[in-house]
């Protein structure tokens, strides 16, 4: 069997292993639905009717919920890529990694494990939060092609988001500071066009709003769910993805070559 072939068997059987503890613990799952969840009933009963009213300057013709909830769509990756954080630390902490190392299988394989189980994961949480967005009022306008673009994208973020919440597992000296390091990436999108258009904000937040890497990637999301122009922000959206999945990659294979001894 060639090198290649082992590192794929490996792999697969560190899937099936990631996936094992997320079927026993579903409260990572879980826990990845409920804040969108909440965040959308919220923002739709509570605030949306005030909200809806300010779509209307920006010029859509929409309802709030359909404008909210491909934003809600991203935190959910967000979410769950701190699942992420929290695996790998506990991980480390117990030395499973440190045996893993110690073993003659891939050493990239206990990594992609982690990564691709978290996608899985996270794309079943998607799925949940659209369907209770549809309960709720949601209406896209999306055909089968516009749905696997979109879902083709939430999975394009949830592994760039992943490789990076791997770095800040590895990195983390406990448990703990593990789900606090990646509370950065679930800012991130209460600062985009995630609830507001940037245009309605103050200008220096709607010039980080503007450049940050969630507004285009949800304004491809809304344009492809809602049939609404996309323009170039499906490129970019794409490029900042590339950039930080190979970030994350970089620096997660960094921490990982370390000695234990120092770790």
């Amino acid at each position: 069997m060639s090198t290649l072939s082992l590192a794929l068997q490996d792999s697969s059987e560190m899937v099936r292993r990631n996936l094992r503890h997320a079927r026993r613990n579903p409260s990572t799952l879980l826990g990845s639905v409920v804040m969108p969840v909440v965040l959308l009933l919220l923002f739709v009963f509570a605030f949306g009717s005030t909200l809806g009213d300010g779509l209307g300057e920006s010029g859509r013709d929409i309802e709030y919920v359909d404008y909210l909830t491909p934003g809600i769509l991203l935190l959910a990756l967000t979410v769950g890529a701190m699942g992420t954080s929290i695996a790998v630390a506990v991980d480390m902490t117990k030395g499973i990694i440190n045996r893993f190392r110690t073993m003659p299988i891939s050493r990239a394989s206990v990594l992609t494990g982690h990564v691709v189980g978290s996608v899985v994961q996270s794309m079943i949480s998607t799925v949940v939060v659209v369907a209770i967005a549809l309960l709720v009022g949601f209406r896209p306008r999306a055909g089968v092609l516009e749905w696997l673009a979109a879902f083709g994208l939430m999975a394009l973020v949830s592994y760039a988001l992943t490789w990076v919440a791997v770095g800040f597992g590895l990195m983390a000296k406990t448990v703990d500071s593990a789900s606090n390091l990646p509370m950065i990436m679930q800012i991130l999108p209460f600062m985009s066009s995630t609830f507001v258009p940037a245009q309605s904000m103050a200008p220096g937040l709607r010039w980080f709003s503007e450049n940050e890497p969630f507004t285009p990637i949800t304004e491809t999301l809304r344009g492809l769910l809602l049939e609404e122009p996309i323009g170039n922000d499906w490129i970019v959206a794409v490029a900042w993805c590339l950039v930080i999945a190979l970030v994350g990659y970089l620096w997660s294979k960094q921490l990982y070559k370390r000695d234990p001894r120092h770790t």
